[in-house]
């Protein structure tokens, strides 16, 4: 179908002609062209749930059928549907996240998705760490190890660690096996019966050799490894952002995940109501255990114009909504002209069309900043401590964060943080007010201004506050903190990690 000036029309059209049809597999390729329709001009489908629905209908009956290879391909179909990046990561709002149950509902109700969830689990109890040589640790991950340089670094020099470390996307073996969630899928229902021999083969001299594999991301790494029995290995998967936004969780067998780890409380809350997995009685135990910074390494003598230099760490992803940030800006402009902008990051990451229309709007927003010099663009900075030095106040202006690293790193360098109640988790239980001390939050750009012009003030309140943030973030997120509670989860057996801000829930410790 043409594209048309009016984003809504074409859905709306085929919307109304789904309804009149009997036909599902006509009902689902209708409702998915109304879908794609939506999609390609940068908008969520009104009628997204109910497109993904049709499609789970037709793998349902497929799967009735006794058609494994033809469910696997409209479960397929159906997840990619869902979870295209469009409505969840290219967008300021996320129909997940507004209410996670409901939009996942269709996912509880098929008899395919049914299937999916009930893994095999182990054959085998998870064996007791060894006492007569060092813990095998294997750390897998699928091309993305950011934050893994503290994990891997405090284990290659543990004298009861072995330390192996795999990247799934680059082992010559395993990368041709360790992608495409159509071959995944199949294996998940019964079919693709030579590909998981494949993996299998591919996969047993890994497993053969670890006591634990650590697998980061819960995203393509964890959904291959987990297609085939661990033996006696125990499997932890860490789950940070991105992935609950997407299809990968619910093609995770966690009935072969024996612990599954959060940065934060509001990702876990988030998780466990969208992946319907994560409710099953074979679901693994649950932990919520801070990222690894080193903070000492920030604590550094701020520039002498610190105190009026306002930061933004990070620019490439929607999602951080800089423009947020351009509005404080103006607003303490208004008052006093020293405060200033430094943006720190590379250009967004995605042509997507909603992507472009933001990018659009916020360049023109920064062009006259920029010009009068009341904002810097700068590029990815390579070594972020030094950055910090000139920045006074760290904001963090995002929709969603699952951590802030950079609040953080900020706080730690005595820049006195200014988050936004990101909107995602505002008014959940857990968010941005209960990670970070309450004074550090605000709902408005106002409020943002008006916490800056407050802590600002003077040379000594600005100094005090920065005292104060830097005193609380290595106290509470220093790694090595952090680091004993990774010690725990990865070389005890059974792990119950139940101190404040590390919270374990699910399968009682064995």
């Amino acid at each position: 179908m043409a594209k048309t000036d009016s984003p809504g029309l074409a859905e709306r059209v085929l919307g109304i002609a789904a309804h009149r049809v009997r036909d599902s597999r006509l009902k689902a390729d209708v409702l998915a062209e109304a879908a794609e329709s939506r999609f390609a001009l940068g908008y969520t489908p009104r009628h997204l749930r109910q497109a993904y629905a049709a499609e789970l209908a037709c793998a349902d009956g497929h799967l009735k059928a006794g058609r494994q290879n033809e469910a696997a391909a409209s479960v397929a179909k159906a997840l990619l549907l869902a979870f295209h990046r469009g409505p969840h990561l290219d967008s300021l709002s996320s129909p997940l996240a507004t209410d996670p149950r409901a939009f996942t509902a269709p996912l509880r109700g098929s008899a395919a998705m049914r299937v999916l969830r009930a893994g095999p689990g182990r054959e085998e109890a998870v064996a007791a760490p060894p006492a007569d040589r060092p813990l095998r640790l294997l750390v897998a991950y699928s091309a993305n190890k950011n934050f893994l340089a503290e994990v891997i670094a405090r284990y290659e020099h543990h004298p009861g660690v072995e330390l192996r470390v795999l990247d799934t996307a680059a082992d010559p073996g395993l990368a041709p096996l360790a992608k495409g969630m159509g071959r995944m899928t199949g294996r998940r229902l019964g079919g693709q019966q030579a590909y998981g021999r494949q993996a299998e083969a591919a996969l047993r001299p890994h497993l053969d050799w670890a006591d634990v594999v650590f697998i980061d991301w819960c995203s393509a790494a964890a959904a291959f490894f987990t297609l085939v029995d661990p033996g006696t290995t125990r499997i932890v998967v860490r789950l940070h952002s991105y992935e609950a936004l997407t299809h990968w969780p619910h093609l995770v067998d966690f009935s072969r995940v024996d612990d599954l780890v959060f940065v934060s409380e509001h990702l876990r809350d988030l998780s466990v109501s969208a992946v319907p997995g994560l409710g099953e009685k074979s679901a693994p135990r649950l932990h919520v255990i801070d990222n690894a910074v080193l903070t000492r390494r920030f604590v550094r003598p701020k520039t002498p114009d610190a105190r009026f230099t306002l930061g933004l760490m990070g620019t490439s992803q929607i999602a951080k909504d800089p423009r947020w940030a351009l509005e404080v800006l103006r607003l303490v402009r208004r008052e006093d002209a020293r405060y200033r902008l430094q943006l720190v990051g590379g250009p967004f990451n995605s042509a997507a069309p909603g992507v472009e229309r933001y990018r659009r709007a916020y360049e023109a927003e920064l062009a006259p900043l920029r010009e009068s010099g009341a904002a810097r663009q700068l590029g990815r900075s390579e070594d972020v401590p030094a950055a910090f030095t000139e920045i006074g106040v760290v904001l963090s202006s995002s929709v969603r964060e699952s951590w802030s690293l950079s609040t953080v790193e900020g706080a730690a360098s005595a820049a006195v943080p200014v988050v936004r109640d990101w909107p995602f988790f505002a008014g959940t239980p857990h968010g941005a007010r209960t990670l970070f001390p309450e004074s550090w939050v605000v709902s408005t750009p106002a409020e943002a201004a008006a916490r800056v012009r407050e802590v600002t003030a003077t040379e000594e309140s600005w100094l005090a506050a920065g005292r104060a943030a830097s005193a609380h973030a290595l106290a509470t997120w220093d790694w090595e903190r952090t680091g004993v509670h990774f010690d725990r989860l990865l070389l005890d057996r059974a792990p119950d990690i139940c101190s404040p801000g590390h919270i374990t829930i699910g399968k009682a410790a064995e």
